[in-house]
């Protein structure tokens, strides 16, 4: 069967029609259960239509899918300012691929439809984070992705964020 990648498309909350938007949070979610996280998946349809629709969305993705419409990977990306370098860079949230596809190449033609996007936009990089436990970090490497030397990922949210926010 003949597998395809096509860009999401959003429609705004307030619009009517079809779009993609339950598709792309299915694809999340079954990331996310995967990584045993789907207690974190949060985001809502309305919330991706919002976020991914517009003159500026926040984010863009790629779909695969079967000849019949049916959707069986996804890679949702944005895109982030390198001041070193002075250019773009893609970073890549999510990528995704059915269990039952993996192996079969679906990986690297999503990851390659990514490089070329972010070829196409002037970015020096395409940048990704990886959990220590995840089994695709031999697949990251085997595409020629490397750690990014001594820097480590941080994050602040929820309540803390606020703090932050309020202080100084």
């Amino acid at each position: 069967m003949e597998i395809t990648i096509r860009p999401a498309r959003f429609r705004r909350p307030e619009e009517t029609g079809d779009d993609d938007a339950e598709t792309v949070r299915r694809l999340v979610r079954a990331l996310a259960e995967v990584q045993e996280a789907a207690d974190y998946v949060t985001g809502t349809v309305d919330d991706l239509r919002r976020d991914g629709s517009g003159e500026k969305p926040y984010f863009h993705a790629m779909i695969a899918e079967r000849s019949d419409g049916t959707a069986v990977g996804l890679a949702l990306y944005y895109y982030v300012y390198s001041t070193w370098a002075g250019r773009p860079k893609l970073y890549v949230e999510d990528l995704y691929v059915d269990g039952d596809l993996r192996g079969t190449g679906l990986g690297r033609r999503l990851m390659a439809a990514l490089a070329r996007e972010a070829l196409k936009r002037g970015c020096v990089k395409l940048d990704l984070s990886v959990k220590t436990d995840n089994k695709a970090r031999d697949f990251y490497s085997r595409l020629g992705l490397t750690r990014s030397g001594t820097w480590l990922p941080y994050t602040v949210g929820g309540s803390d964020l606020e703090t932050l926010a309020a202080s100084g």
